[in-house]
């Protein structure tokens, strides 16, 4: 791929880039922006190294992309609402995003894609595991493709949030279980395991076997990145056609940051 301001490495052969030649802290060209967005529909996910971000300046890269979202847990602060501190040490019972999801797939509309920024980090372990949607629908049978054409599945907030919040009211949303990414026009397969509870058109039996095998079939680590992070790096991930997975494997060591997510108006 070619880019005016920037320089990408691809990481694996379906998803994945490392960016260089972009210094998050400052404020950025719309050329930048413009080949940021192009290298977004590239690989899906990109990566940055040795940013030094806060809440507000993190906010600002994610407004170049368009407005953010508030997320449906606690945001950071008054001041913040819209940072959403991520933050796992001895104390913790559970961390974010530890079984495969889509961030907010609950919402009606959810978000085009996270920006999310590591400054403290465990000695070894806490990387991100991240799939590619458009490889696992590619990789589907014909007949199964045929079969999904059409379907919608049920995507239910409490499934993902409910163990931090049993009392919350959380979102619930119908879409489609095959999707037509906004920009690039590839289809891609949208269920996954942290918020789908079923799919409508079909009994409960089927639907449980159904997405059974689609969560296996989306877990297929030839459709996978592994991100090892280092400090003050960053993930920004399109969020409408990748999973993403955090491996709590660094108990009880510290993992700390701060995540935006930016709303989607296609």
């Amino acid at each position: 791929m070619s880019y005016k301001t920037i320089a990408a490495a691809p990481l694996t052969p379906h998803i994945g880039a490392l960016i260089s030649g972009v210094d998050l802290t400052q404020e950025l060209n719309p050329e930048t922006v413009e080949d940021l967005r192009q290298a977004i529909a590239d690989y899906q996910v990109i990566f940055f190294r040795d940013q030094q971000l806060d809440p507000a300046s993190l906010k600002r890269v994610g407004k170049y992309f368009g407005e953010l979202q508030i997320h449906a847990l606690k945001g950071l602060s008054e001041e913040h609402p819209e940072v959403r501190k991520l933050h796992a040490d001895e104390n913790s019972k559970h961390v974010a995003g530890e079984e495969w999801h889509t961030d907010m797939s609950c919402a009606a509309v959810p978000p085009l894609g996270s920006i999310l920024y590591l400054h403290t980090l465990p000695t070894l372990g806490g990387d991100t595991m991240f799939a590619s949607m458009y490889a696992a629908y590619d990789a589907l049978s014909d007949r199964m493709k045929t079969y999904l054409e059409g379907l919608t599945a049920t995507h239910d907030g409490k499934l993902a949030f409910g163990r931090f919040d049993p009392t919350g009211n959380f979102p619930v949303a119908t879409h489609p279980v095959i999707r037509t990414h906004p920009v690039t026009g590839k289809k891609l397969l949208f269920v996954n395991r942290g918020f789908t509870s079923h799919i409508n058109e079909i009994s409960k039996e089927e639907s449980e076997s159904i997405l059974a095998y689609l969560f296996r079939h989306c877990e297929n680590p030839l459709f996978q990145l592994r991100f090892r992070w280092e400090p003050h790096s960053v993930a920004f991930w399109d969020n409408r056609c990748t999973q993403h997975l955090a491996i709590w494997d660094y108990y009880p060591q510290l993992r700390s940051g701060y995540r935006v997510q930016i709303q989607d108006d296609q």
